[in-house]
C-alpha cells in the first residue's frame, strides 16, 4: 500500500513571504514577529504550527496583509483576520481541530 502523503503546512511567515522569521530578511527594518518567537508555546500546540505560525491572528504586533503597518489586539483585528487567506487556508487545513 503507498504510503499517504502528508501535507507540508506552511507558518504565517512561510505563506506571506514577510520576511520577519527569525534570520529573515526585514528582521532589521520590521523586527522579528511575535508569532515566529514566542517561545512560551510550543511547537504544534496551535493547529500544527511553530511557536504561534499558524494562529497570528491571537498575536498582537502582526503585519497583516500587503502593507507593513502593525496590528492591534485580537479583539481589534479578528474580524479582518477571519477574511484573510492565510486564515482560511488554517481552518480548513484543521477541520474540526481548528483552534481560532
Amino acid at each position: 500500500m503507498p504510503k499517504k502523503q502528508t501535507m507540508q503546512k506552511k507558518n504565517c511567515w512561510e505563506y506571506m513571504k514577510c520576511g520577519r522569521q527569525p534570520g529573515g530578511d526585514k528582521v532589521s527594518e520590521l523586527c522579528e514577529c511575535p508569532t515566529a518567537i514566542l517561545s512560551t508555546y510550543p511547537d504544534g500546540k496551535y493547529n500544527s504550527g511553530k511557536a504561534l505560525g499558524r494562529r497570528c491572528w491571537r498575536i498582537s504586533g502582526t503585519l497583516c496583509g500587503e502593507g507593513v503597518q502593525v496590528q492591534g489586539t485580537f479583539a481589534t483585528k479578528i474580524s479582518d483576520c477571519r477574511e484573510c487567506t492565510f486564515y482560511k487556508k488554517v481552518k480548513e487545513e484543521e477541520g474540526e481541530d481548528f483552534k481560532e
